[in-house]
């Protein structure tokens, strides 16, 4: 254990975190997410759920500043059902991450699948929230 690191980012986590450059992507994928038959890398977040892992992971993943698709959601099926809850959330976890507000984007359930099989890796979590799957692309620490 290290000062600092929240114990419930796993080592192989944070080896991801750091290992990760400009424009990598991370997928946070919910307990129902086909996340090993569609991850380069997946690594296990049993137990855990997308928002607690998320809240962690801001204090020092950077958002992708110069890309409007830098927080993405599945897009809900359904076209009248309504925003799924949790987005609300990723909102305000991600906009306390980056100081301001962060959009969501929300792309075609295929269109996403596609875009987790290409991104860095897959933390496969236990959340039981609907459409609680979030890509993040990294962006580049900015000293001030």
């Amino acid at each position: 254990m290290l000062k600092g690191i929240p114990s419930l980012l796993s080592p192989d986590l944070m080896h991801a975190l750091l290992s990760m450059g400009h424009g990598d992507e991370i997928v946070l994928a919910d307990g129902t997410f086909p996340g090993p038959s569609h991850a380069k890398r997946l690594i296990r977040a049993d137990g855990r759920g997308v928002c607690a892992l998320l809240e962690a992971i801001v204090r020092f993943l950077p958002l992708d500043a110069f890309v409007e698709d830098h927080a993405v959601v599945m897009a809900v099926v359904d076209p009248k059902a309504p925003e799924p809850p949790i987005w609300e959330e990723f909102r305000r976890i991600l906009a306390h991450g980056e100081g301001s507000a962060v959009d969501l984007t929300a792309i075609e359930r295929d269109a996403f699948y596609e875009r987790a099989r290409r991104a860095y890796c897959i933390v496969a979590t236990s959340e039981k929230a609907l459409y609680a799957n979030l890509l993040l692309k990294k962006g580049v620490v900015q000293e001030a």
